[in-house]
């Protein structure tokens, strides 16, 4: 009887709830086993940052790590530390509560707390984002037993499961510009009055995103395109934006969002000064002057909005009214930058091409076309070689799921079904796009959570389409395989991290720099080593 069963079925033998709280339940071991009580300075680089500013800040001290810039990840963790003091749960949570680093059993005893409260704080900000995952994939997908797969492989992909015991900005950035894309899609495939609300929505989580890490320009800039092939017959405007009565609901978006754009334009004319850009170490990346590539994607994401409404007939009202929402979405979320206002923060949301360049191994290439060339050249034949994981592997099992998209691309094409094929496509492309240019950082493990999800949309979009393959003789045994791998492989990374002999002296090449009121015991005083 198990022999005939459907090899979904046995993928999935939890059942949907069932299976969602047995994910969340092994992470939680997982963090338990190897993360939660892994020495406290060997994820220094960012836990230490993220902390540091936490306490300078809850000491009513101002926020001093502007890079990514990790806003709501910091803010997030002030709260956390605030709330756990309150509850008599923390004494660790300012900066002045930290004993000084003469008396280093003192020292060691109150950072091991600040880093175990931000590791539990990591932990919960990732199960949400799991949890949020799933509430998506179940609303793009018919067969709830594809959506728990897709669960299964986001939340036990190596970058997820770095970014469970772990303070970084990635997780929030990528999970909110993702979600915003799933989100795009279910509205895109079935229509509905508040329609123009939820691309609002999606607006505000890819502003949000940006605001924690500025990567999140590459995945924010391929939405608008990666969104046009999922429209379907059923998404066709309701009948309400298609009478008189649309435009007073388009007047009141348009009131929305002028007021929200005023409210939003300080911060604007602020990030685009070329005083402060100059401050803050930027230069204008494009003709010496700032704005230019802004402007450009808002032009594409408008493009992308009329010519998804000319393919999919969705109505001129409602598309005006979404684009109004999109604009006050976007302006909200760069309010959220005055719940805790520093310059830096807007300069660097509002120029993150200018920021990522200064990040990349060969800055000065990447200022010349020659030179830009080569390298995107270099960072393609870097994400191939890491694609076949044979030729360079890591710790990321999603690229075995690329073994099996790639050729369902073809299969769905010579099977006639070429809007699945298009959709699986375009996800692979953004993928490789994105880790193209994130190669030239390294590609660490923490960046995967960027692109994994593209490549694990892609996957749940040819399986429901090409749901019989199900049936094909080796099936069960190919999925098994799989998630036997990517549950083993999404561990290698942590278990590496916590198994590490190394010392904590490297923290000593940057603590000046970026912790220059938190003297520490290994590092020789006066604790102002220069940025390296």
């Amino acid at each position: 009887m198990i022999k005939n069963a459907d090899p979904l079925d046995r993928l999935t033998p939890f059942g949907w709830r069932g299976g969602v709280a047995v994910t969340l339940l092994l992470s939680f071991v997982s963090f338990v086993a190897v993360g939660y009580f892994t020495v406290y300075w060997r994820n220094a680089d960012m836990d230490f940052m993220v902390i540091y500013n936490a306490l300078a800040m809850n000491d009513s001290g101002a926020q001093a790590f502007f890079d990514h810039p990790a806003y709501l990840t910091i803010l997030s963790v002030k709260a956390w530390f605030a709330l756990l003091h309150r509850l008599g749960l923390l004494d660790a949570w300012t900066l002045s509560a930290i004993p000084p680093a003469s008396d280093r059993a003192a020292f060691d005893a109150a950072m091991v707390s600040a880093v175990h409260a931000g590791r539990v704080a990591a932990l919960l900000t990732a199960s949400g984002i799991i949890l949020a995952f799933a509430w998506a994939a179940r609303r793009l997908v018919s067969d709830w037993r594809v959506a728990m797969l897709a669960v299964a492989a986001f939340a036990f992909s190596g970058g997820v499961q770095m970014h469970l015991r772990i303070l970084r900005s990635e997780m929030i950035a990528a999970s909110f510009c993702v979600l915003a894309l799933m989100l795009l899609i279910v509205a895109g495939r079935r229509a509905s009055l508040g329609r123009p609300l939820i691309v609002g929505l999606a607006a505000l989580l890819c502003m949000l995103g940006l605001e924690n890490k500025v990567h999140a320009i590459l995945l924010i800039a391929a939405i608008p395109v990666l969104v046009l092939p999922f429209g379907t017959a059923a998404g066709a405007s309701v009948d309400f934006w298609r009478t008189p009565r649309a435009w007073a609901a388009v007047l009141a978006a348009a009131v929305a969002a002028i007021a929200a754009a005023i409210t939003a334009w300080p911060l604007v004319a602020a990030g685009f000064d070329p005083t402060n850009t100059a401050a803050a170490g930027l230069k204008p990346l494009l003709l010496g002057r700032l704005g230019l590539y802004q402007l450009a994607l808002l032009g594409v994401i408008a493009a992308c909005m009329v010519g998804f409404a000319r393919l999919w007939r969705v109505s001129a009202a409602e598309t005006i009214a979404a684009m109004l929402t999109t604009m006050t979405g976007a302006a909200l979320g760069l309010l959220v930058l005055d719940v805790s206002y520093d310059i830096n923060d807007v300069v660097v949301v509002l120029n993150p091409l200018e920021k990522m360049i200064s990040y990349v191994d060969a800055p000065d290439a990447a200022g010349s076309i020659s030179g830009a060339i080569g390298l995107l050249l270099s960072g393609v034949l870097g994400v191939i070689r890491r694609y076949t994981f044979v030729l360079q592997p890591s710790a990321r099992p999603t690229v075995f799921l690329t073994w099996l998209v790639i050729p369902g691309i073809v299969i769905a094409l010579r099977r006639g079904e070429r809007q699945a094929a298009l959709q699986a496509a375009l996800l692979m492309l953004a993928a490789i796009g994105i880790d193209t240019l994130g190669v030239r950082r390294g590609l660490k493990v923490e960046y995967f959570v960027f692109t994994d999800p593209l490549i694990i949309i892609a996957g749940m979009v040819l399986l429901e389409r090409l749901i019989d393959l199900r049936l094909s003789r080796f099936a069960y045994a190919i999925g098994a395989t799989l998630l036997v791998l990517h549950v083993g492989i999404g561990q290698a990374e942590p278990v590496k991290m916590a198994l590490k002999r190394q010392g904590p002296e490297n923290v000593c090449e940057w603590n000046g720099y970026y912790m220059p009121r938190l003297a520490l015991p290994w590092c020789a005083p006066p604790n102002t080593v220069p940025r390296m």
